[in-house]
């Protein structure tokens, strides 16, 4: 059975850094992992995705440079490093799996949508605090 069990949220002053985990069951059988998150009242956003063979990157533009995306495959963990937090990076942290290995034909920024991800994790809260 497909298992994400993410960790690592808390809550942090801005400036401050936090690290996620994912730790992920028969990671190497998914095509790429990704993070979104939701604040309250909001949509669920996407963060970072990460292709599990390869490693190349891709993030959101309010992320960028702050956050950093990595897995380590003999572990079958998925990491997000995230340093210079801000308040409004505050949100419930999800990552999720893509096991459509299609995809590597696709094109655009079609891995931003929540849609395409088949499994979720139950969520980390990161609070960042002003």
């Amino acid at each position: 059975q497909v298992q994400l069990v993410e960790s690592g949220g808390g809550l942090v002053q801005a400036g401050g850094s936090l690290r996620l985990s994912c730790a992920v069951s028969e990671g190497t059988l998914y095509y790429a992992m990704g993070w979104f998150r939701q604040a309250p009242g909001k949509e669920r956003d996407f963060v970072a995705r990460i292709k599990w063979r390869g490693g190349s990157t891709e993030y959101a533009d309010s992320v960028k440079g702050r956050f950093t995306i990595s897995r380590d495959n003999a572990k079958n963990t998925v990491y997000l490093q995230m340093n210079s937090l801000k308040p409004e990076d505050t949100a419930v942290y999800y990552c999720a799996a893509d096991t459509d290995t299609r995809h590597t034909y696709y094109s655009g920024s079609y891995y931003s949508a929540a849609a395409v991800y088949d499994y979720w994790g139950q969520g980390t809260q990161v609070t960042v605090s002003s």
